[in-house]
C-alpha cells in the first residue's frame, strides 16, 4: 500500500495581474496543490481557501525567505509601463527577474516556471509557424521584446549553473479575458478610448494595418498551462496560443463589419506622434515588434505538456471586447475596473511616463 503524495506548495510571483489571477485559480482547483503563496507588490483584500497572500517587491524583498519549502516557483511579475522610462522597466523586469532566479537556487526550489513571451522571438517566416527552436533575440527597438529576449539568455546561463533545477519557459501569445480589459486599456490604449464606443454598430469599417495578424489565447487556458508546467516533469520552452490566427477576416467577422487595409507607415507616424504627446501609452517600438511577431507552432505544448485550450483565439478576443465595452475588472489592484482618480489620473501622470 502506497501513501498519498505530499501536497505541493507553489509560489506565484506577480499573482494579481491578468495571468497571475488565472494561475492562482487553476492551482487552487488542483487537489495535488496543498498551498499557494501569492506574492505581489500590492496585497489584495481577498484570498482563497488554499492561498496565502504576501507582499513582496522583486527588487528589494528577501525572496529566498518567501520561497522556502516551495515545490515550484512561477515567475510572472512584470511592468509594461512606463514606456517613456525604459530604465524603470529594465530594473523591475530584468534585475527583478534575475533576483527571482537567484532566490530559487538559494532556497533549493526544484522547479522554476518563467513567463517568457512570443515577443522574445526573432521575426519569423511568413509562410510557416515556428517551433521553440526558433531564435529568441526579440526585436531591439522595444523594451518589452528586448527584456524578454535578454531573460532568455539569463535562463540559458541559469540552467547551465543549476542543472538540478527544472526550468520551464512559457512563450505565450496575447492573453485576454474580460476581467483584464480595463487594465489592458490603461496599459496599451490609453484614456482617450471610450469603452462604450467599441461597438460593431459604430464601426461599419474597421481600419487595419496592412498584413496585420497575431495569435491570442484566453487567460484561463494560460492559467492551465502554468499549472501543468509547475506540476509535470517537463522542461524547456513551450509555445502557448490558440487557433485561429487573428487576421483582418477574423476581426471583420467579430465586429460584423468590413476591414479597410491601411498602409503601415501612416499608422506608425500617427502612433509616434500620439506617444510623444503622451496621448497613448503603447510605444511605436512596441507596434514595430507587434508587426514582426512570428506565428508559433504549439504542437509541443499539446503533445508533451498535455495542454489543450478550451477557448479559441476568437473567443479570447471576443471576451476582451465584451470586457472593454462593460469596463470590466476584478478585485486585485492591477485589474481594478477603475483606478483612483480615473482617467484624469492617467492623463495627469503622463500616459506611459509613470508606472
Amino acid at each position: 500500500m502506497t501513501s498519498a503524495a505530499k501536497p505541493r506548495r507553489v509560489v506565484v510571483v506577480g499573482a494579481t495581474g491578468n495571468i497571475g489571477t488565472s494561475v492562482v485559480e487553476a492551482l487552487t482547483a488542483d487537489p495535488q496543490v496543498g498551498a499557494v503563496v501569492a506574492l505581489s507588490r500590492r496585497e489584495p483584500a481577498v484570498a482563497g481557501p488554499k492561498t496565502r497572500w504576501e507582499r513582496a517587491d522583486v527588487l528589494d524583498a528577501d525572496l529566498a525567505e518567501h520561497f522556502q519549502d516551495a515545490d515550484a516557483v512561477i515567475h510572472l511579475a512584470w511592468l509594461f509601463q512606463p514606456t517613456h522610462d525604459p530604465v524603470t522597466t529594465w530594473r523591475n523586469n530584468v534585475i527583478g527577474s534575475t533576483r527571482v532566479f537567484e532566490a530559487v537556487a538559494a532556497a533549493g526550489v526544484p522547479t522554476l516556471v518563467h513567463a517568457s513571451s512570443i515577443a522574445a522571438y526573432s521575426p519569423g517566416p511568413a509562410e510557416r509557424p515556428v517551433d521553440e527552436s526558433w531564435p529568441t533575440h526579440g526585436w531591439p527597438v522595444a523594451a518589452y521584446g528586448l527584456e524578454k529576449a535578454y531573460l532568455e539568455r539569463c535562463l540559458d546561463a541559469f540552467e547551465r549553473q543549476h542543472s538540478g533545477i527544472r526550468v520551464v519557459r512559457l512563450r505565450t501569445a496575447f492573453c485576454f479575458k474580460p476581467e483584464s480589459a480595463s487594465q489592458q486599456r490603461r496599459l496599451f490604449l490609453g484614456p482617450l478610448l471610450m469603452d462604450r464606443l467599441v461597438r460593431p454598430d459604430l464601426l461599419p469599417v474597421l481600419p487595419m494595418p496592412s498584413g496585420m495578424r497575431f495569435q491570442a489565447v484566453h487567460t484561463e487556458d494560460v492559467g492551465e498551462a502554468y499549472r501543468l508546467a509547475a506540476l509535470s516533469d517537463v522542461s524547456g520552452a513551450f509555445n502557448i496560443a490558440a487557433n485561429p490566427v487573428i487576421n483582418a477576416g477574423v476581426l471583420a467577422d467579430l465586429f460584423g463589419s468590413r476591414t479597410l487595409d491601411v498602409p503601415v507607415a501612416p499608422v506608425k507616424a500617427a502612433l509616434t506622434a500620439a506617444w510623444n504627446l503622451h496621448l497613448v501609452p503603447a510605444s511605436p517600438g512596441l507596434f514595430d515588434t507587434f508587426l514582426r511577431l512570428p506565428i508559433m507552432d504549439t504542437r509541443r505544448a499539446r503533445e508533451e505538456l498535455g495542454w489543450t485550450p478550451r477557448h479559441s483565439a476568437t473567443d479570447a478576443v471576443a471576451a476582451f471586447l465584451r470586457g472593454l465595452r462593460a469596463s470590466a475588472g476584478a478585485q486585485t489592484p492591477p485589474l481594478r475596473a477603475r483606478i483612483p482618480g480615473g482617467r484624469r489620473h492617467e492623463v495627469a501622470t503622463g500616459v506611459g511616463q509613470r508606472p
